[in-house]
């Protein structure tokens, strides 16, 4: 790969799909000939319409030859569980649910060392980005040594996700979780949630010393917030101490599970949205995880307070979670963002596939995340700019997109997909997110450089090669 390809100043395609833009007259959509040029520091720095491939070469313009789609932010991660994906789908017993799951999955925690951890995490970031990822917000609660004990450094863990991240090239929001009790009735953490527990100032000191690594260092796009594991798990007052001190993203657990719901409800007289809504006051820095059980009041407050719901369909449809009101959340305007979670599927075409899909079977409708009364007849694309909008709070990013200022991060289909054989270009998002199975993304750009190009990732065979070492030994070790 010569510098030109690796780092162009500058991209033109034929089409590109722009969330706002004045030539495009609904605010969103594909735009003909777009020219998009990149700054030094990795971000757009001016987007253009309408330029002739010809004009976009004497500027010195990379043709990428085909669309071009913004990057996605993968709202809600638990790396370590990439070691369980395809693990956990026999029953044993004759009743499984969520909470079973969840125990098998702590044998998984228990078991992995921070190299593995590098291992996983690095081979699950390069499958993230083929899905048309370039940031992961990963929801990191696997502190401690096995037996419990704090590192030396007691951020060990999470130096090898960051550096699992550097050697994929996607972007990484770090979140440390509060994570102090297995419940409201529990005053500590059960034995096999040894590797979990911190508290308020142990999460805020995590976050300060990451984004200070990041300034320091230049590290490849790395920033820190900070997670509540869920309401159960941490005490009012840990919860409204890292509130008032967090610099960044605050991401939270939150009605999953009935059962959650009945126990918030039996400790608090409230339900957790509207727990969070009278205790807290919301903005767009709240990143509601899951939000499944969700009334119509709760969905109406946290569109009013400008919080995102994160919404993660394949592991909510693998652990049985239930379906939210998708509709709703659209129709109030709430930002959306999604969650490869437990990473089960790890392609956001997916993702949006089963979100729309769950509410077809549930109502026996279809099309229904689409709003043809607003101008919006196309669901893929509704679908996907709502995501785009709620990109950027759940990152810890200003902006995100093809838009000037955001990170110059973005995707290319393959032109050989059957898929996309004979499409419009307008249809391009339509036929993604539809017409299964899609290729992988062929070409992928994250802060203005190819990580993926041509289909190759440079560091590919080796990330594979751990990876497959440490998935060996950990399961040869009876996890």
């Amino acid at each position: 790969m010569n510098e030109r390809e690796g780092k162009p100043a500058a991209l033109w395609a034929p089409f590109a799909w722009l969330a706002a833009h004045e030539a495009i007259g609904q605010g969103q959509g594909m735009a003909r000939d777009v020219l998009c040029e990149i700054g030094s520091d990795g971000r757009w720095s001016r987007i253009d319409v309408g330029v002739p491939a010809a004009v976009a070469s004497q500027r010195g313009a990379l043709n990428v030859g085909r669309a071009l789609l913004p990057g996605v932010v993968d709202a809600h991660s638990h790396a370590f569980q990439r070691a369980f994906a395809g693990l956990a789908e026999r029953r044993e017993h004759e009743h499984d649910d969520f909470w079973s799951w969840r125990d098998r999955m702590y044998r998984v925690a228990l078991a992995v060392e921070p190299q593995a951890l590098r291992a996983i995490a690095a081979a699950l970031y390069v499958e993230l980005l083929r899905g048309g990822y370039t940031q992961v917000c990963e929801f990191h609660y696997v502190q401690h040594d096995r037996a419990g004990r704090a590192w030396s450094d007691p951020l060990t863990m999470s130096w090898m996700l960051a550096e699992a991240a550097a050697d994929a090239g996607i972007g990484l929001t770090m979140l440390p979780v509060l994570y102090e009790r297995a419940g409201f009735e529990s005053p500590a953490l059960r034995d096999d949630q040894r590797r979990f527990a911190t508290d308020a100032p142990w999460v805020l000191n995590a976050e300060r010393r990451v984004n200070e690594f990041a300034r320091q260092h230049r590290a490849a796009p790395l920033n820190a917030g900070v997670a509540i594991h869920s309401l159960r798990a941490a005490t009012p007052e840990s919860i409204a101490r890292v509130v008032a001190a967090a610099q960044g993203p605050l991401h939270i657990h939150v009605a999953e599970q009935t059962a959650e719901v009945e126990d918030c409800l039996r400790a608090t007289g409230r339900r957790p949205v509207e727990w969070l809504l009278a205790q807290h006051r919301l903005d767009a820095r709240w990143q509601l995880v899951h939000a499944t059980h969700v009334t119509d009041a709760e969905i109406d407050g946290v569109a009013a307070s400008g919080a995102c719901a994160v919404i993660c369909p394949s592991t909510e449809a693998n652990l049985g979670d239930g379906l939210t009101d998708v509709p709703r959340w659209l129709a109030r305007g709430t930002a959306l963002a999604i969650g490869s979670d437990s990473h089960v599927t790890r392609d956001w075409r997916e993702e949006l596939r089963l979100l729309e899909y769950g509410q077809r079977l549930a109502r026996r409708a279809r099309n229904l995340a689409a709003a043809p009364s607003e101008g919006l007849p196309a669901t893929a694309e509704r679908l996907f700019a709502r995501i785009q909008q709620g990109s950027a709070a759940a990152a810890g990013e200003a902006s995100w997109g093809l838009r000037v200022g955001a990170r110059a991060d973005a995707v290319l289909a393959d032109s050989d997909d059957e898929t996309l054989g004979g499409m419009p270009a307008a249809r391009t998002l339509d036929a993604l997110v539809f017409s299964s199975p899609a290729r992988p993304f062929r070409d992928v750009m994250v802060a203005g450089r190819w990580v993926i190009r041509d289909g190759m990732h440079a560091d590919e065979t080796r990330i594979r090669r751990e990876f497959a070492d440490a998935m060996r030994a950990l399961w040869a070790d009876g996890v």
